[in-house]
């Protein structure tokens, strides 16, 4: 007789909240989306931050549409982390950020002028330990990262073309790895050439590459995620990305990276059918949950949390069951 699957482990299976076990870590929430509304959620884990801080987010293709607005990100830099960097990689794919020169070309085209934009593999690249993974044993990120002390990892929580949704995880996972060694190691396995690696084993290479970067940083890395203008797209699709189809809800924050990216799952799943199929499809065509599962048998976190609304006095934890509740169906928010 067969045995049964590990629940979760099928990347295109949802696991229920009531059908999960492990210790609950807090993810907190605002529905506030603006620059204050992203202040106000930095507060719940900016203590965690110490000397020179990276800020990781994904500074988009040219003119890409959807992408963290610069405004509220200059405010929290300015207000926050005044000496803070915003740190990014070169692209494997052939782009507008594939080379330095094309890469700071677009950060002036999309405004990212505020304040210093590392590209941590300009100067060449080091090997990050990779414990107890599957694939690798290590991951090569770019040589600017061992210049930080802590890192912020600051994400627009979208679909993904291949990984099915991009969340903190993907993030780091794909954006801290440099350019040509580390982002090849990711998606290119049998066929030198072809991006062939997919489903389950791509989620899994992702979440290898995250562990190295939250292992080298410890407690000191911090998660936002900023569920706005969320297409199915990437914001590496730039001008190209799909229309946006799914309500905004607001911006979560956490020091636990499965927490966070399951709350941000959790919070799609929540929505109606209408509101949340096209988001919805694109994680489970491509095997995206299997992100969630594995970073849980990694260690990296809990799947289950408390949902701490930020917007009441008494920050009231929000029960699993009425998560529904905190999102805007019907209203005009793309």
């Amino acid at each position: 007789m067969a045995s049964k699957p590990i629940p979760g482990t099928d990347g295109d299976n949802y696991v229920p909240y009531d059908q999960r076990s492990s210790q609950e870590s807090a993810v907190y929430f605002t529905r506030d989306l603006s620059a204050e509304g992203l202040i106000k959620a930095f507060n719940t884990v900016g203590g965690h931050l110490t000397g020179k801080t990276g800020v990781k987010l994904h500074t988009g293709e040219p003119h890409g549409p959807n992408i963290i607005p610069r405004p509220w990100v200059k405010q929290l830099i300015s207000e926050k982390l005044p000496d803070a960097n915003i740190v990014e990689t070169n692209t494997f794919y052939v782009g507008g950020r594939h080379t330095t020169a094309q890469h700071r070309k677009t950060l002036q085209i999309n405004g990212w002028t505020f304040c210093p934009v590392d590209i941590m593999d300009e100067d060449g690249t080091t090997d990050l330990p990779v414990r107890g993974g599957k694939w690798f044993d290590h991951m090569t990120v770019g040589s600017h990262m061992l210049d930080y002390d802590s890192m912020l990892v600051l994400t627009h929580f979208k679909g993904h073309v291949q990984g099915g949704f991009g969340g903190s995880n993907k993030n780091i996972g794909i954006g801290c790895a440099d350019g040509r060694i580390g982002k090849k190691m990711i998606h290119q396995g049998r066929h030198p050439g072809q991006w062939d690696i997919a489903k389950e084993e791509f989620m899994e290479r992702i979440v290898e590459s995250s562990k190295a970067t939250i292992d080298y940083f410890g407690d000191r890395i911090v998660y936002i995620n900023v569920m706005r203008n969320m297409s199915v797209s990437c914001d590496c699709e730039g001008v190209a990305a799909q229309p946006v189809v799914t309500p905004n809800v607001g911006i979560l924050a956490s020091t636990d990276i499965l927490a966070i990216d399951q709350a941000c799952v959790d919070l799609v799943y929540a929505m109606k059918p209408e509101e949340h199929h096209d988001l919805v499809e694109r994680m489970t065509s491509r095997h995206g949950l299997r992100q969630l599962s594995y970073m849980k048998e990694m260690h990296m976190g809990n799947d289950l949390y408390k949902l701490i609304d930020l917007d009441h006095d008494t920050k009231r934890i929000v029960a699993a069951d009425a998560v529904q509740d905190l999102i805007p169906f019907g209203e005009d928010n793309r």
